[in-house]
């Protein structure tokens, strides 16, 4: 499983349970990546050991387990049209398969928002994905995922402009 976040990516605003199920969805694309867990596997551990629960002293926020399903099976059912997206949006010479697998991760995530998930403001998804890299990063991983989600958006031809920074 991912490392555990560096510090609330809630934090800036209240907590709700979409926010705390993208973070979730990140924390299980990344054991799917780097640990090779299925997609079935994935699902089942966090549905009963995570999602809004404590883990080794950390309480888990609770999150909407069917939204946080949504977006990982959705990751990896779109995954080969998620990551071209995505290595268009980054830097020449540095593919999707080169970025860290927490960001990329949350790359995969927030693509699969921006592209399969009209229902949902890009400014939404945008905001909080930079917060979920914020919360694991210390850098300035999360202006990277700000470009790269607006490349991503600007190319998929959604309005930018459209949401209030609430809601979804």
């Amino acid at each position: 499983m991912a490392d555990a976040p560096k510090r609330n990516p809630q934090a800036d605003r209240p907590a709700n349970q979409r926010g705390a199920a993208r973070l979730a969805a990140v924390q299980a694309l990344y054991q799917m990546d780097v640990g090779r867990a299925t997609l079935e596997d994935t699902l089942a551990q966090f549905g009963a050991f995570h999602l809004g629960r404590e883990i080794e002293g950390e309480q888990y926020l609770p999150a909407d387990a069917d939204f946080f399903r949504q977006i990982v099976t959705g990751v990896a059912k779109h995954q080969l049209a998620i990551d071209p997206a995505v290595d268009r949006a980054l830097a020449e010479g540095w593919p999707v398969e080169r970025v860290d697998a927490t960001l990329r991760a949350i790359l995969r995530a927030a693509a699969f928002e921006l592209l399969r998930r009209k229902d949902i403001p890009p400014r939404v998804v945008i905001t909080e994905y930079v917060d979920v890299a914020k919360a694991f990063y210390e850098d300035d991983a999360s202006g990277l995922v700000n470009a790269a989600l607006d490349a991503i958006a600007r190319e998929a031809g959604v309005d930018l402009a459209e949401g209030d920074g609430k809601g979804a």
